[in-house]
């Protein structure tokens, strides 16, 4: 070997580590950066030695794909989770004190003892406020769930700009790359990018990717729709205005073709979107549609018979818009919950007579079972007591199905909606837990570790000294050389 080709090789060895050298601190620097993929200078042998020929990124395409899938799951679980605990906090309060079935509890125990003194009017003026507890509970429910659907809605269209805001920014990313791989430069950083997005874009809707030539990606949802090729496909949403008890929201749509809500406790969504679909319209409205049967139910089992069968039954205590007539037996009127009332005719504080209840003729003499005017009666009281233990017939589209009383039914959706929550508190916590071990695992692979990158500086550093002890033995030659010259 001639002293120029060991000087070549040498200086080879002392450039390439160099560059091997700042590739690794790099790669240091990046170790806390989830969205970093550890770089290795790759080395290829010449005449003259090795040379750095690229810097190449670690990847593992099926963790990757993985991962995608596990962050839409995850989100999606999440998004369902955190608006449950938020409804049941609104509708039903802290341990279901405001609900509907915690009140008429209350109100069944009022009217035990108004039957048990039925002389006492300060116990029928408790008993009529029970009612009232009752009804302020169904129309604040109602109030409750609505304004939780309207703000549902608004965070599905916030959702929605940043959504395409993330496809506007991954058009940007993917052009850099497939321009970048043109011309045959390092897109290391954009890669990197492309991927934090593809992250982001997951939590909102899953999404498949398919490579085309020049690292292009196109991007499909699970479902089918295409999100990105070329260009961003549009995802568009109106607001609705004006949520009303049975009324249906706006539907998302990704490029003309609509999402479809996730369903269950362990939800079906992949993405926010679906979950925040399946919060504003299944879950919210079979919360709705229960507390409008609980209201049918209270108004049926409350009516005014008269004794003699002659007039036809009418609202009593618990009345509503199409008083006197009563709600259509087995059938859900959507918005009942917020239409109920206390029937004025036994409100003091509307200049009624709650003596009415024991005696009954809120809708006139016709009406009257305690003829004889005797303050003991009280066969009307136990009369009502024992309807709400009765079953009823209950409309199977409000999602609770069976012929069962009106305090059953009213346990039944506390029953429902306890499932649900508890059904996603369990997913939440093993979609998470899935989506941190693939996380890991996907790190392992692409990740930065800190030891062996330690570890690779060390080994540059001996090739380092090597190279110079390399370099100092060439000079030492040619000094020697020139000096045998001269």
């Amino acid at each position: 070997m001639s002293l120029s080709s060991a000087l070549s090789i040498a200086q080879s060895a002392l450039l390439n580590t160099s560059r091997q050298t700042s590739v690794v601190s790099r790669n240091v620097s990046e170790a806390n950066n989830p969205d970093y993929s550890r770089r290795t200078a790759i080395l290829s042998t010449s005449a003259n030695g090795a040379q750095v020929v690229t810097t190449q990124r670690t990847t593992n395409e099926a963790l990757f794909r993985q991962n995608l899938a596990a962050t839409s799951a995850a989100a999606s679980q999440s998004a369902l989770l955190s608006g449950l605990n938020t409804l049941n906090f609104d509708v039903n309060g802290i341990e279901y004190a405001n609900s509907a079935a915690t009140m008429l509890g209350k109100f069944q125990e009022a009217m035990q003892i108004f039957s048990a003194t039925p002389s006492n009017r300060s116990v029928a003026e408790n008993a009529i406020d029970a009612a009232k507890s009752v009804v302020r509970s169904l129309n604040e429910g109602t109030d409750a769930i609505q304004a939780f659907r309207t703000n549902v809605d608004r965070q599905i269209d916030s959702a929605v700009e940043e959504l395409n805001n993330l496809l506007a920014d991954f058009k940007i990313a993917n052009d850099q790359v497939m321009a970048g791989t043109r011309a045959g430069r390092d897109v290391n950083e954009q890669l990197d990018q492309r991927d934090k997005l593809l992250k982001q874009i997951s939590e909102y809707i899953p999404v498949n990717t398919i490579t085309r030539a020049d690292n292009d990606l196109m991007l499909v949802s699970a479902t089918g729709q295409t999100l990105f090729e070329k260009i961003p496909r549009e995802v568009t949403f109106d607001v609705t205005v004006g949520l009303q008890p049975g009324s249906t929201g706006n539907t998302i749509y990704v490029d003309g073709v609509p999402v479809i809500a996730g369903s269950g406790g362990n939800t079906t969504a992949g993405g926010k979107l679906a979950a925040f679909v399946q919060l504003r319209e299944d879950v919210s409205g079979g919360m709705q549609a229960q507390l409008d049967e609980i209201a049918r139910g209270l108004i049926e089992a409350f009516r005014e018979t008269d004794p003699n069968g002659v007039d036809p039954d009418a609202a009593g205590l618990f009345t509503w818009s199409g008083a006197p007539g009563l709600p259509p037996a087995g059938t859900l009127i959507d918005g009942l919950a917020r239409d109920i009332s206390i029937n004025a005719a036994f409100d003091t504080q509307q200049g009624g007579d709650p003596a009415l209840l024991r005696d009954g003729g809120a809708n006139g003499a016709a009406y009257v079972h305690n003829t004889s005017g005797g303050t003991s009666y009280s066969d009307l009281l136990l009369g009502y007591a024992a309807r709400l233990d009765e079953p009823i017939t209950f409309d199977p589209a409000a999602g609770i199905n069976g012929t069962i009383s009106v305090s059953t039914y009213s346990t039944e959706s506390i029953s429902w909606f306890s499932d649900i929550r508890q059904d996603a508190s369990q997913a939440a916590d093993s979609k998470n837990a899935l989506m941190a071990r693939i996380q890991e695992a996907l790190s392992n692979e692409t990740g930065v570790n800190i030891d062996e990158e330690m570890t690779l500086l060390l080994d540059l550093e001996h090739t380092y000294e090597a190279s110079a002890r390399l370099l100092k033995a060439v000079d030492d030659m040619l000094v020697a050389l020139l000096g045998a010259v001269n």
